[in-house]
């Protein structure tokens, strides 16, 4: 974001302000900790701020300082298009596509707010006035610290904020595993906990908060796990029959697809969840080193994210959605064995 930028943000954030932030559909870690803790920096200026999330997120991020002002625009959809309709300023916090906020994306469109779009994927488009977009970063959590920073800010963080940001960067890093986690990731995260995020309790409350259910589809999933040795590739599947056996909750599944990724010589996991409702076939791609399953979401599955972190969707069978993903694994071989 250009100096120019900041400027303009501070001039408009000195004067009091209708805001309204909204993350992607089915937000997750670093989608509710990244709008919570910029939610609670801007109330600190005396703005009218209000979290509108496109549907409902998972129950293990339900304890974040300020979740219970979040409204859904998919159960109230009045109030929340009222709210953007008189809006002085519109975030969009991690996505950069409108069409990710699902039902949302016409009201959002024709809102005449001034837009900031603060995102960490591939590929923006160009929909915000204002845009800080950088793939570089752990997590758009990590991003709004920078923001905060770039206003000369970081003196107001207080435990909401630190404790909200530190959920996202955790959750989006894999627990500061992944590539993505860097010196400054680490140096931000000691200054959060210094400013009063508690680091073992809120791993208890993301990680440690699992029903018997769960587990059970847990256990399930890695029943259906198979392994694509030749292509280096391991991959999930999960029928809505089984979801229902085992009385799927949102959140249930996630992090599921890095057990496909753990497995020894595997570059590419996937795992593929019917949506009878949607009428969909869920995917999450994940993959290590330079293999791009971003790229790989982007041509055959309607999706993006990251190299190493993608999603998409498929409208065929859950059976041909698999089949399709091994009729493709050729074309990747030798992307797949060299890495």
């Amino acid at each position: 974001m250009t100096k120019q930028a900041i400027e303009d943000i501070k001039q408009l954030l000195s004067t009091h302000k209708k805001i309204v932030i909204v993350p992607h559909k089915n937000p997750d870690g670093d989608a509710i900790g990244s709008t919570l803790g910029l939610y609670h920096y801007l109330k600190k200026g005396n703005h009218d701020v209000q979290i509108i999330t496109p549907n409902d997120y998972p129950n293990f991020l339900k304890w974040i300082p300020g979740e219970r002002s979040i409204l859904k625009h998919d159960s109230q959809t009045k109030i929340c298009n009222g709210l953007i309709k008189d809006a002085d300023i519109i975030f969009t916090l991690d996505f950069n596509a409108l069409h990710r906020s699902g039902y949302m994306e016409p009201v959002l469109a024709e809102s005449k707010a001034i837009k900031i779009m603060i995102d960490h994927h591939q590929a923006p488009d160009d929909y915000a006035k204002y845009m800080f977009s950088d793939v570089s970063m752990s997590s758009t959590c990590e991003m709004v610290y920078h923001f905060i920073d770039m206003l000369g800010d970081l003196d107001v963080i207080d435990t909401n904020i630190a404790t909200s940001l530190y959920v996202g960067i955790m959750t989006d890093t894999g627990s500061f595993r992944f590539s993505s986690t860097t010196s400054k990731t680490h140096r931000i995260i000691a200054h959060l906990i210094e400013r009063g995020a508690n680091n073992s309790q809120i791993h208890n409350n993301i990680y440690d908060s699992n029903s018997y259910k769960s587990l059970q589809l847990l256990g399930c999933a890695l029943t259906n796990l198979k392994v694509v040795p030749e292509f280096r590739t391991a991959y999930i599947t999960l029928s809505q029959e089984e979801l229902n056996k085992f009385d799927y909750k949102k959140g249930d599944t996630e992090g599921i697809v890095n057990y496909g990724l753990s497995l020894e010589n595997i570059v590419l996991a996937a795992i593929f969840i019917e949506d009878k409702q949607e009428g969909i076939i869920k995917i999450s791609l994940r993959s290590k080193g330079h293999f791009s399953v971003n790229d790989m979401s982007r041509s055959h599955f309607e999706g993006g994210g990251h190299i190493n972190a993608a999603g998409g969707k498929s409208y065929l069978s859950l059976n041909d959605t698999v089949e399709k993903f091994i009729s493709i694994l050729p074309s990747y071989n030798k992307a797949l064995n060299d890495e």
